[in-house]
């Protein structure tokens, strides 16, 4: 025990909400990592109910022994910036050794799961393709049938519910960081729905265990769940961004700002040359549902374009059940280039440890988004093509589905 720390016991304290984590599930059931010896994949969002850090309520306990904790990308504190490396350390509240998984290696080694007999995922996804996290979960999987570990997965809610999809699934040649299995942009799983598709698909002979969250339906709002939001991640603050970001992640495989250095990341999108309220007006012609576009300047305080005004529009949601991301944005960018081809730029790599293929093309999982624009054509072309795409997923999912 921490010197001049106490510990929380095995059972968290305070009222529940209407979901019930996997994480309060395994809390009351814990017979899957009983006496066993357990490494946490975590970050800010491992938490209670009663916002009760698993870490913290797991050290504590005697059904257990923690040993050692994991941190993805952004680190287990989510304190690091995006695309920053995050080291090897200690962690203050628990004295605990932290692992990173998103600096030297990717991959739990064979050295790091020394001594342990099991390892929990449990971190809170956003239900978009590019989020990392739940490809450190897939390395988690791999590494566990690997050295003969076993893997639990705590679920938890899919914030943009698990009913709707969108967009196209990605391409094997595209596979990279921000995707490493062909999944939409969109898909509408949980981690644990996720973590037993990834099994299944990949032949993956592991010792995985999913505990199931109570009271989750598909259609829930994550306001409905009673569960509090935590930042997952240094730019997704709100419910409202993980909302936006199955389009607004795009963004950065461009030279506009996505907002980032803001207080509304992912929903402010410009650039210093562009006028907004032409972007607005053209966006607006679209007619897309759920969604406006309010013309505005904004100056990031860091990365793209730090310091310096940017025309730009703002996203503003209406209607989350009509809102079709991917597309909004996928407009957005296109009408931004069209004012001022020559001064909008794709990114250039490297990008999340991917040195060739150019950023914008491993996002959207082809290079048929950015040929399209480059035509000057509009990308709602493409989008005819994604249905029978999204038909075979649902069809590919449906075996993993768990609510």
């Amino acid at each position: 025990m921490t010197a001049g720390r106490r510990l929380v016991p095995f059972r968290s304290r305070g009222r529940l909400g209407r979901v019930r984590s996997g994480l309060e599930e395994l809390l009351a059931r814990p017979s899957v990592v009983k006496g066993l010896r357990v490494g946490l994949i975590a970050n800010p969002t491992t938490v209670t109910a009663d916002l009760v850090h698993a870490s913290l309520v797991l050290k504590g306990s005697r059904a257990v022994r923690l040993v050692a904790l994991f941190g993805p990308e952004h680190g287990i504190w989510a304190d690091a910036q995006d695309l920053v490396e995050v080291q090897d350390s200690r962690d203050p509240a628990t004295g605990l050794p932290v692992f990173s998984l998103y600096g030297k290696t990717r991959v739990p080694t064979a050295q790091m799961l020394e001594g342990i007999d099991v390892l929990l995922f449990d971190v809170q996804d956003v239900g978009a393709r590019y989020y990392t996290f739940v490809y450190t979960m897939l390395y988690a999987l791999e590494a566990c049938a690997q050295f003969g570990r076993r893997l639990v997965v705590l679920d938890r809610p899919n914030p943009l519910g698990g009913l709707a999809l969108e967009g196209n699934v990605l391409e094997p040649e595209y596979l990279s960081f921000v995707g490493l299995h062909p999944l939409p942009p969109r898909h509408g799983m949980t981690v644990g729905e996720l973590a037993l598709l990834f099994a299944r698909e990949r032949g993956l002979d592991a010792d995985l265990h999913v505990v199931r969250m109570r009271g989750w339906r598909r259609e829930m709002a994550f306001e409905e769940t009673g569960l509090p939001w935590v930042m997952p991640s240094p730019n997704m603050p709100t419910v409202d961004t993980a909302w936006v970001y199955p389009g607004g992640c795009l963004v950065e495989g461009t030279n506009l700002s996505e907002g980032r250095g803001t207080t509304r990341p992912f929903e402010l999108v410009g650039a210093p040359w562009l006028d907004p309220w032409r972007l607005a007006r053209d966006l607006e012609s679209e007619r897309l549902p759920g969604v406006r576009f309010r013309p505005t300047y904004f100056t990031p305080t860091f990365q793209k374009h730090a310091g310096r005004p940017c025309g730009g529009v703002q996203v503003h949601v209406t209607d989350r059940r009509r809102f079709a991301s991917y597309l909004t944005y996928l407009l957005l960018i296109f009408h931004a280039r069209r004012q001022d081809p020559a001064r909008f730029g794709w990114r250039d790599p490297p990008y999340e440890y991917e040195y060739v293929k150019r950023p914008i093309d491993i996002l959207y999982g082809s290079d048929a988004f950015r040929r399209t624009v480059e035509q000057g054509l509009s990308p709602r072309r493409l989008a005819a093509g994604w249905r029978a795409d999204l038909d075979r997923f649902r069809r590919r999912r449906a075996p993993s589905l768990l609510y």
